[in-house]
């Protein structure tokens, strides 16, 4: 355990982020999941939607690369456009 007091806090700060960064990548993930599977029914769409708006949220948020929101749109798109 650190004795600085500021390396205390930093330990605590550390810990909540790579909490909310956990929960939103999990998210990111039921997100993806849903938006495949709902390709071919009407709410594709709107899952699809979804699931970019995330993206961009976490990509704008540093929580993941830009370039890996990117390629998993691109991805997502595709498969929504192939069926």
């Amino acid at each position: 355990m650190a004795n600085i007091k500021s390396q205390k806090k930093r330990i605590i700060t550390n810990a909540k982020r790579a909490d909310r960064n956990k929960a939103v990548k999990s998210e990111l993930r039921t997100r993806a999941r849903s938006a495949e599977l709902a390709v071919g029914t009407a709410d594709a769409d709107v899952s699809l939607r979804l699931a970019v708006k995330r993206l961009d949220m976490a990509a704008s948020k540093g929580i993941i690369h830009p370039n890996a929101a990117a390629r998993r749109k691109s991805r997502l798109m595709k498969k929504l456009a192939a069926k």
